[in-house]
């Protein structure tokens, strides 16, 4: 790997580490060519510290190593981006990640999606004469039907797709993989459960 130490003039590259199984970046670190070597050689992330002018295997104090898992290089070879397994919370103000988010699976809108399914569990709850006009939505009407009606009606959704994968038209199939997976997704948190629980469960088949 040709890495250019040399390019900033004092021998440092930025070393972007990120979850090599929620891809959340944990924090930014900078390497020089000793501590790229003794990282590659311990398989524990070492930074050249700045402040202590000295090289750091992060965790040597607290314990919370960072495992690694592999380092790519950027195009103008400036730059490594750094996999890693983390053991215990990365930033030493105990946070996951040195931005305080929690490092968890993001699956994008999917995410965003389970937590409106999660707001509308809440809300079928809540005692219907607290509720809002506007609360009594689609969601919230198969939450206080009950985990009978909400197997139901996955169960309806999958035989559909199955249908439509037998023919040609490619948008009703789409359409009604979405209905599909969309009642799976208030299966899954009527159950206590959401995407990460299942993708942890693939990976530990893997």
């Amino acid at each position: 790997m040709d890495i250019d130490f040399n390019k900033n003039g004092d021998g440092l590259v930025p070393a972007v580490i990120q979850d090599a199984s929620t891809r959340k970046v944990l924090m930014l670190g900078y390497m020089n060519e000793e501590a790229y070597l003794k990282t590659n050689e311990t398989g524990k992330v070492t930074f050249y510290s700045r402040s202590k002018q000295r090289l750091w295997t992060k965790g040597e104090e607290s314990g919370n190593f960072l495992n690694l898992v592999s380092i790519k290089l950027d195009c103008d070879n400036d730059t490594l981006l750094v996999e890693v397994n983390p053991y215990g919370p990365v930033c030493h103000k105990g946070t996951d990640t040195c931005w305080a988010d929690e490092n968890s699976a993001d699956f994008g809108f999917l995410t965003a999606l389970e937590g409106i399914i999660e707001n509308r569990q809440k809300l079928s709850a809540t005692a219907p004469e607290l509720r809002k006009e506007n609360d009594n939505s689609y969601v919230v009407s198969l939450f206080d039907a009950g985990i009978n009606k909400i197997a139901q009606k996955v169960g309806e959704e999958a035989v559909e797709t199955v249908i439509e994968a037998k023919d040609n038209n490619d948008e009703l199939f789409l359409n009604e993989s979405a209905d599909l997976l969309f009642h799976y997704l208030i299966l899954l948190k009527a159950k206590g459960f959401g995407l990460k629980d299942i993708a942890k469960v693939l990976e530990e088949r893997h």
